[in-house]
């Protein structure tokens, strides 16, 4: 009898320990990273980000601004509105589209080349001071220097607009 109600103690107490060990732990996921209260922010605004680089592919600046605006779209339940009333303002600038030669081969030849775009970004944040934004980033890509550019401009573009994409909303909407 004593052995018996020994038992059925233990088990009780194992039973309470591990049910307020579960009561303890809270499992909290985000399917998308994004630190958003939603009952506070509702819209943003996306402005058109002109290319001010000193060298110019003009299909660039379109293929960013998709890029981004579906990036937010399927990543956040923010109404996009065209009024820079929103909550949430992102307006920039792409600034850099250079080449540069890389990995130089014994005849001085360059047998990689780089391609880099910087994009300005400028965040406002017009529910909480503090949280505005001014900052530059950069993505490249490399490709072997036997290639035009021609021939690998829309895909690179495409493969670096989707970097720094996830970059801006990493630093502006995400929760990192």
């Amino acid at each position: 009898m004593k052995a018996s109600l020994t038992r059925h103690i233990v088990r009780f107490a194992m039973i309470l320990l591990i049910g307020s060990a579960l009561c303890a732990c809270r499992i909290s996921y985000k399917l998308n990273g994004a630190a958003i209260d939603y009952n506070v922010y509702k819209t943003i605004y996306v402005s058109n980000f002109p290319i001010r680089a000193a060298l110019v592919y003009p299909p660039l600046q379109q293929t960013f601004e998709n890029e981004l605006l579906d990036y937010i779209t399927r990543n956040t339940r923010l109404r996009t509105i065209d009024s820079n009333n929103a909550d949430i303002q992102l307006e920039g600038e792409i600034t850099g589209y250079n080449l540069s030669p890389q990995a130089v081969t014994e005849n001085a030849y360059a047998s990689r080349t780089r391609l880099t775009i910087q994009v300005r970004v400028h965040y406002t944040d017009a529910r909480a001071e503090g949280k505005d934004i001014d900052q530059t980033f950069s993505a490249y890509r490399d490709f072997d220097s036997s290639e035009m550019l021609t021939d690998v401009q829309d895909e690179l573009c495409s493969q670096i607009s989707r970097e720094l994409v996830e970059l801006i909303f990493n630093a502006t909407l995400g929760d990192w």
